[in-house]
């Protein structure tokens, strides 16, 4: 009787099967007080790239595992027993590749970001030495001294000072002089807007006095017609 394929192919896939599983299990998997796999702490870039890609073989290993192990199952009496143990197997080997991955990834960002603060500090460092060195070698500018003009000689004689001032006793008169048109002309505007705004006020008074004058004849002709006596109905 010549054997079936997959006969053949789990007959081959045994050993292979057995050897892949064995090195999962020996690897024991250490969990902190949350229950989360420890991953020993990763120390430069180059460990963590190996870290993620052994990672990424034993995952694949693990699943090509898994497929074998499953069509395996469905040759056994109890398929869902072995599918569980089969999952259960995977499930674990996944969870510590996953931190094993995640523990990496997070060495790889927080050098990433240790390397540019590094980046960042040499740059400003650079920046401000070139600018002490190029203050240090401009020259200071020498101080120009402007020279001051020679002042005459401070004081004046009785005749010049009264001199100046009957010269601004004079400009003065004939400041007020020539503005005393103006002056005149705003006074005389001034007076004629008090007269119009009293004219205003007198008016709007006679109005007032008015209307209250009406309003009382009106009320007093409403108080002689509420007490007069009613007229009498003819035949009475």
């Amino acid at each position: 009787m010549t054997p079936s394929i997959q006969s053949i192919a789990r007959l081959a896939a045994g050993p292979a099967l057995a050897l892949l599983l064995s090195a999962c299990a020996s690897q024991a998997i250490h969990l902190d007080e949350v229950g989360a796999p420890q991953v020993p702490a990763t120390t430069s870039v180059d460990e963590a790239d190996a870290k993620l890609k052994l990672a990424a073989s034993e995952r694949e290993a693990a699943e090509s595992t898994y497929a074998a192990r499953e069509q395996e199952c469905y040759t056994r009496f109890f398929v869902n027993n072995c599918l569980d143990k089969a999952r259960e197997q995977r499930r674990v080997v996944l969870v510590r590749l996953r931190a094993v991955e995640a523990e990496a990834n997070h060495f790889k960002r927080a050098e990433s970001v240790r390397l540019r603060d590094l980046e960042l500090a040499r740059t400003q460092q650079e920046a401000q030495a070139d600018l002490e060195q190029r203050t240090a070698a401009t020259p200071t500018p020498l101080k120009v001294v402007t020279p001051q003009p020679a002042t005459a000689p401070a004081g004046k004689s009785a005749a010049q000072r009264k001199a100046e001032h009957e010269a601004r006793l004079q400009k003065d008169a004939a400041q007020q002089a020539a503005q005393a048109p103006q002056r005149a002309a705003s006074e005389a505007a001034y007076a004629a807007r008090q007269a119009e705004a009293a004219k205003r006020q007198a008016r709007v008074a006679k109005r007032l006095a008015d209307r209250e004058a009406d309003a009382a004849a009106k009320a007093a002709k409403a108080a002689a017609a509420a007490s007069a006596p009613p007229a009498p109905l003819p035949g009475d």
